[in-house]
């Protein structure tokens, strides 16, 4: 509990000067950045106020903070020196400028907080583990779980970026790469790595902290993720109703034959 309660403190310290610069430069996007980092901040905490570290406790310290570093960085990268994320310009627009700037803490940084805090469950739950066994079948399942994971995320953003930079129209679709077996190769890569860290906390026998990475994948699919870029994507480019029909949401499989 005090390990929670201590990391919950760090996030919320961290989201609200966050949110003060972002009062300053009146950009709420930057929140996005911090999403990868803040889970590399919790994972820090967790390694470095544990007394005895077990191989499963190194292990799982190492890949977070690749996986959330990668996306701080591309997300960094992607970001800087772009115009406020059309969807904080619409909340803005929505709620007046008078008061976004106060509703905005609540609304946006606290909220990505405290889901945070949720979602990182697995993590607390290898670190808080009274009896850290040796690496057994579900550890070597989680670190295959993660590379399947990070390879899907890290290469479909690098295709996607790359095919952004050559495309002749905005109106054109991906469909190559990762992007042929999967429409959103990044989420569902994203929800693998989280099921990786759900196996760490099964093979430390916290069964009940697999519960982050059930609603991580919900996040993923049903609330920011998918469901949320597929009705955007159908509206703006018409070419991608035909890419709907032969290629899978999430699950990457091979392409549909599509009649003749």
């Amino acid at each position: 509990m005090i390990l929670y309660l201590n990391a919950s403190i760090l996030i919320i310290v961290l989201v609200t000067l966050l949110w003060m610069y972002s009062v300053y430069i009146k950009n709420a996007s930057i929140v996005d950045i911090f999403w990868g980092f803040g889970f590399v901040v919790i994972g820090t905490y967790l390694f470095f106020t544990t007394d005895s570290l077990s191989l499963r406790q190194i292990i799982l310290f190492a890949l977070v903070s690749i996986w959330g570093l990668r996306l701080t960085i591309h997300l960094f990268i992607r970001n800087a020196g772009k115009p406020e994320d059309f969807r904080y310009q619409k909340f803005r627009k929505d709620y007046g400028e008078h008061r976004y700037w106060w509703f905005s803490y609540f609304q946006v940084f606290l909220l990505q907080g405290v889901l945070m805090l949720m979602v990182a469950s697995p993590l607390f739950g290898v670190y808080i583990a009274e009896e850290n066994t040796s690496l057994n079948v579900f550890d070597f399942v989680a670190m295959a779980l993660w590379i399947v994971g990070i390879s899907f995320e890290a290469g479909g953003d690098y295709q996607l970026t790359k095919f952004k930079k050559h495309r002749k129209s905005k109106e054109e679709v991906l469909s190559t790469g990762f992007w042929k077996y999967t429409r959103h190769p990044n989420y569902f890569g994203d929800a693998m790595v989280w099921w990786s860290y759900a196996f760490f906390a099964i093979a430390a026998q916290q069964y009940w902290y697999i519960a982050g990475s059930l609603f991580m994948t919900y996040l993923i699919i049903k609330i920011s993720g998918v469901a949320m870029l597929e009705r955007s994507l159908a509206t703006d480019k018409p070419q991608y109703k035909e890419y709907i029909e032969k290629t899978n949401a999430f699950f990457p499989w091979f392409p549909k034959k599509q009649a003749q």
